[in-house]
């Protein structure tokens, strides 16, 4: 049953928007950053309807992050509050991560340089710390390692998109046979300001658009359409964060020749040095593209494409969480899915990251160091990103 909301979308506007400009370090940072902000200071949530929110979206495939802002600004000031909760914290990445393409397409005698070479490096030690951090909480016993690898031989054997969602499904059969059930523990009753019919209408178009647009885009031949598909696609199978996005958007972008496998790298590279959500490199492929629709017609598509599906998902999970969330089924697939995922990162990190930037001994040097800065000395992941463009061009 739909409730009344405290507050309005410019209030929820004005706060994330705030966020969207001074959130670094990637999805678990924004977590901490959203505690601190609505349930410490603003107490729009209180502690265990955050942590049950938390829970949905960990569930939810999709930017993990950017759906708790969505469910925040729902509870706060309904449909409006979402949208406004998302163009607040997505705004300012996006818009550096379109200037920043325009930049590399202005600046294209320098693509071939150290400095852009360099932030390929640092793609490498972001993912490696990546797998590492999540193999740690995702995979640490044998049983889910053991799902980890056999994901990533099926995402190198098959290296495609439809190859990874395999490895996807595959994970939650294999947790479902080998892994233990669990029952989470009794949650918070949040505040829901939908119904379920309108929860489940959103499912429905979800569903919809998921497999109608592939056919679509088959039959008009239209591009628009081709990156319309392609990244709603990617947003709507992405499991355990923003790093996951790299293989299933590179396996539907560089392929088909839409943007060089160096840009690619380049620009999730760079992707690390804005704050607010690592998806947001959806707007600097589509900006860098080769075929039209590119620059800032192709950014606005495949922003919005690959951001669509967790609306739909969080409009559509929410007003069903507090049953789901108690089978334990549901949660021990999503463990072989987690479990999965890891697998699927590291292929990522092996191919297309490593074999497109280390090239020679001291690349190996350069990635070595910017992994040992990230995950043993906490320096911040913009920091990184700029050292490692300048020892780039250094050693260029």
């Amino acid at each position: 049953m739909a409730e009344k909301t405290a507050g309005s979308w410019p209030e929820v506007l004005r706060a994330f928007l705030k966020l969207g400009l001074t959130s670094f370090g990637g999805p678990v940072a924004h977590l901490g950053y959203f505690r601190a902000e609505f349930v410490a200071r603003r107490a729009w949530l209180q502690e265990p309807a955050y942590a049950d929110l938390v829970a949905l979206c960990q569930f939810l495939p999709g930017p993990a992050s950017s759906q708790v802002g969505i469910g925040i600004g729902l509870t706060r000031a309904g449909v409006p509050g979402a949208l406004a909760a998302w163009t607040g914290f997505t705004l300012p990445s996006a818009l550096a991560m379109v200037l920043f393409a325009y930049g590399v397409e202005r600046f294209d005698g320098a693509a071939g340089g150290g400095w852009l070479h360099g932030l390929k490096i640092a793609a490498v030690a972001v993912v490696a710390q990546a797998v590492w951090g999540m193999a740690q909480s995702l995979a640490p016993d044998r049983a889910r390692a053991t799902i980890a690898v056999l994901a990533a031989i099926v995402a190198l054997t098959f290296a495609t998109a439809w190859g990874q969602i395999g490895a996807i499904l595959l994970g939650a059969v294999a947790g479902l046979i080998a892994l233990p059930r669990t029952v989470a523990a009794h949650g918070s009753d949040l505040v829901v300001p939908i119904g379920r019919a309108f929860a489940l209408a959103c499912l429905a178009v979800f569903f919809i658009l998921l497999i109608g647009l592939p056919i679509i885009a088959a039959t008009t031949h239209e591009h628009a359409l081709e990156l319309a598909a392609s990244f709603y696609r990617s947003g709507s199978l992405v499991f355990g964060g923003g790093h996951v996005v790299l293989p299933l958007l590179q396996a539907s972008v560089v392929p088909p020749g839409w943007i060089s496998n160096d840009a690619f790298l380049a620009g999730y590279g760079a992707a690390q040095a804005v704050p607010g959500p690592l998806f947001t490199f959806s707007a600097y492929l589509g900006a860098a593209m080769t075929p039209p629709p590119n620059g800032w017609l192709g950014a606005i598509i495949c922003l919005v494409a690959v951001f669509l599906p967790s609306f739909l998902l969080v409009f559509g999970a929410l007003p069903f969480w507090a049953q789901l969330r108690e089978r334990p089924a549901a949660q021990t697939a999503l463990r072989g899915v987690n479990a999965a995922v890891v697998g699927l990162l590291l292929a990522a990190l092996y191919q297309p990251v490593w074999t497109s930037a280390i090239e020679r001994p001291a690349d190996f040097a350069v990635g070595v160091t910017a992994f040992l800065l990230l995950a043993l000395w906490r320096v911040p992941p913009w920091l990184v990103v700029v050292l490692a463009a300048v020892a780039g061009q250094l050693i260029g």
